[in-house]
């Protein structure tokens, strides 16, 4: 069993301890850096409010970008899904988080 140790990520300004196995803090860090890259793009070029709603976008273009890679097709890295997608992929993503939303009250 691989000891773990605590490591503080930065993401949009707010702070996460994570548990990390020993030897990968950096590569946890490099990690954390990419995803608040993501999240700060999403946040400055959409109206999408919440760090929630913007982490899921984040997951969703970067599980995309993951997904092509895998299947040979490289993706532009500052357009992953492309203008067009990112917005049919946000406007789905918003719609279904709102009826979520609706469901919980």
């Amino acid at each position: 069993m691989s000891n773990t140790v605590p490591v503080t990520v930065r993401i949009l300004g707010k702070e996460y301890l994570v548990s990390c196995p020993e030897g990968e803090q950096e590569s946890l860090q490099e990690t954390a850096r990419y995803l608040n890259g993501k999240m700060k793009e999403i946040r400055e070029s959409s109206k999408i409010v919440g760090t929630d709603r913007i982490a899921v976008i984040a997951a969703l273009n970067i599980t995309h970008e993951l997904l092509r890679a895998k299947g040979g097709q490289q993706e532009q890295p500052d357009k992953p899904l492309g203008a067009r997608g990112a917005k049919l992929l946000q406007d789905k993503l918003e719609l279904a988080l709102n009826r979520f939303k609706q469901m919980d009250l």
